[in-house]
This record gives structure tokens, C-alpha cells and sequence, in this order.
């Protein structure tokens, strides 16, 4: 009998432990997950510091662009690639949190006088890494389509393997975007360097979840906050983190996030000063929102009302998955006051979207 990869064992083991339930498409990439590993594992080691600079170069283990549909997996395949791999000078990140993190890099940079920032910054990034795992790539702003091209190419120099995930094939990547020739090299420059694997699985695991559940509990008590950190530990596991939409040149923060899924206070989200930009950028990048402690609505609070009804018109036609936690039925949240009418329309689609017929539908 062939031995299976670290990667494959994993994975069978937590179908033995009926934390998973197989799904074909999940195995067949589960082999070249293991291949990875092994090529890792077997490939020289570079040195710390900054000494891969002046060694010889070498090319690096060829990494993975698994991209497919929303629910498929693919962050829970990363988490166990990264997890069983057991590869020596690792990380695995967010993609949104990573880029973050390189602009905020950059800027340090530029204050210092240097004439090309993106090289120092992708050189301290590579150094003493072997593998980078980046989960949820999607590039929708020009800036970070201008520099991911080069760090790419620069942090593949060093000896890097980049696995990523992605909703969007290659070609789709910043598309119809802004100056998008310049940015087609990269494209390029993934087929030669990464794996492009589609996990092309039927099911969408992320709404099977939610299949037959509850996802609208009122009062806000006690017993609802249960409800929610089962879901949300279903979902996320241990691996939220905040997620930063840059909208119009302004970043709005998510306090937690994980594989598609946020979670936000009522307050978070319609408590400051958003808009619609700000809630399409939202149901934009997730693919279920939790949202909690939604108030009584009225004159009192009507910007918040009003902000409510904007998010959830953007979550409603984005066909986005909510799961809220409220101080009643929606049809009492908003009953007097200016705008309370007008409300009627809001609970409206709130009841419709817990309904199994509007899930179902495309």
C-alpha cells in the first residue's frame, strides 16, 4: 500500500473524526499539497539574515494557486496544509492583512530616502522564509496591483514558495481594473511560478452549514450570545483576524474575520460614519456577516437606522448570508418615529432573508 503524504493523512484523519465528510474535489489536490511538502522538506535550506542575497540562487519548490467558488474549502485545505506540512520557517496570513502590512512597510521605507522601496521591503519579507501561505487573494485596489507584481518576483528570487487561494482564476485578477496591462505580467509570472488548480467542488460547505439553522435570534440575551459563538467557532475556528477594506482612499476596519465569514457589533458597522461605498465594499468581500446587539430603532438613533437599512439593502442584493442577533422580530425593531414606514421594507427582507427558498435561489 502507498504511503500518503503528511498532507492526505491529515486530511483522512479528521474525515475518521467526522470533523470533515469527504468531498472528491478537496482529495484530488490533496497530492499535490503533499508534493509540496515534500519538495520543502527535501530542498536546501537558504540561511538567516539576509546571507540568501549573496548565495547562489536557486528556484525555488513550485507553489499552488487553488482558486474555486466561495465554500469549497479551499481556506480549510490551507489551514491543513500549513498545519500538517510541519515546514521550518513558515507563515500563513490573510492576504488582505498581508498587503496591509507591505504598505505599511513601504511607507516606512519611502521615509528614507530610498529610491526603490519595494525592494528593501520584499527583501526583509523573504528573509528567513521558505514558505508563504496567503489565503483569499483578491486585488481591487491599483496600489496593491502596482506592487504585488514585483514583490511576487522578488520574494520568488529569494527562494520562496507561495501557496494562495483565491474566488477568482488568474485571469480574472484585477479585472477591468485601472492600468490593467501592467499589471498582466504578474499574472504571467503565477502560471510560471505556482500551480493553478481549480477546486471545482458542487457543494458549497459554508451554506450547508447554515442549512435548517437559525440565523436570526432575538432577544440579544444570554442564550442568543451562545448561539452565536457556536457558529462563529464553526466557521472561524481559531484563525479570525481583522479584515481592512480600503474604500475611496479610506480604511474600514472589520473587527473579525474568517474564510468568508465577518462578524461586527451593530454599533461597528452603523454606530460611524459609513455609506453605501463603504457597505457594497463590505458584501463586496464576505460571504456571510454576523452582526450583533442590533438595537430598537427610532428617532432617537435615526442615523443608525438609516445606516441599517443601507447595509442591509447592500447584503440583500449581493445575496450575502446574515446572521444577527436583535432585541426583536424585525418587524418591531423601528415602530415609531421618522422613517418608521419606510422601515417596513427593511424587516421585510430581513424576514426573507432567513427564508430556505431565498438561500436556494441564484
Amino acid at each position: 500500500m502507498a504511503q500518503h503524504g503528511p498532507i492526505t493523512t491529515a486530511y483522512r484523519a479528521r474525515i475518521r473524526a467526522e470533523h470533515l465528510s469527504s468531498d472528491p474535489a478537496q482529495e484530488a489536490v490533496l497530492g499535490e499539497l503533499d508534493g509540496i511538502t515534500f519538495g520543502l522538506k527535501s530542498a536546501p535550506q537558504k540561511g538567516g539574515s539576509l546571507g540568501w542575497m549573496f548565495a547562489k540562487k536557486t528556484e525555488p519548490v513550485r507553489g499552488l494557486y487553488l482558486w474555486g467558488g466561495v465554500g469549497r474549502g479551499k481556506s480549510m485545505l490551507m489551514d491543513l496544509f500549513f498545519e500538517a506540512a510541519g515546514v521550518e520557517k513558515s507563515r500563513r496570513v490573510h492576504f488582505h492583512a498581508f498587503m496591509q502590512e507591505v504598505q505599511s512597510a513601504l511607507h516606512k521605507a519611502r521615509q528614507t530616502g530610498v529610491e526603490d522601496a519595494i525592494r528593501p521591503v520584499a527583501d526583509e519579507m523573504a528573509a528567513g522564509i521558505r514558505l508563504l501561505c496567503l489565503d483569499e487573494m483578491q486585488i481591487t485596489d491599483i496600489a496593491d496591483a502596482m506592487i504585488v507584481g514585483r514583490l511576487f518576483e522578488r520574494m520568488f528570487e529569494a527562494g520562496v514558495t507561495i501557496v494562495t487561494t483565491s474566488n477568482r482564476r488568474p485571469d480574472d485578477l484585477y479585472k477591468d481594473g485601472l492600468n490593467r496591462t501592467l499589471f498582466l505580467p504578474f499574472i504571467g509570472l503565477i502560471k510560471e511560478k505556482m500551480k493553478v488548480w481549480e477546486l471545482s467542488s458542487p457543494r458549497d460547505w459554508r451554506q450547508d452549514r447554515l442549512e435548517g439553522a437559525k440565523t436570526y435570534f432575538h432577544p440579544a440575551d444570554a442564550s442568543a450570545r451562545a448561539e452565536i459563538a457556536l457558529l462563529w467557532s464553526d466557521f472561524a475556528g481559531d484563525a479570525s483576524h481583522p479584515l481592512v477594506l480600503k474604500v475611496k482612499g479610506r480604511e474600514v476596519t472589520i473587527p473579525a474575520y474568517a474564510n468568508g465569514v465577518a462578524r461586527a457589533q451593530f454599533y461597528e458597522l452603523c454606530g460611524q460614519p459609513l455609506g453605501p461605498a463603504d457597505y457594497l465594499a463590505l458584501a463586496d468581500a464576505v460571504r456571510v456577516l454576523i452582526l450583533e446587539d442590533i438595537p430598537r430603532l427610532s428617532s432617537e438613533n435615526y442615523n443608525q437606522a438609516r445606516r441599517f437599512v443601507t447595509l442591509i439593502d447592500a447584503l440583500y442584493e449581493a445575496r450575502i448570508r446574515l446572521i444577527a442577533t436583535a432585541a426583536d422580530l424585525p418587524e418591531n425593531l423601528y415602530i415609531e418615529g421618522e422613517g418608521s414606514f419606510e422601515f417596513a421594507r427593511t424587516a421585510s427582507r430581513l424576514r426573507e432573508m432567513q427564508s430556505a427558498e431565498w438561500v436556494e435561489e441564484p
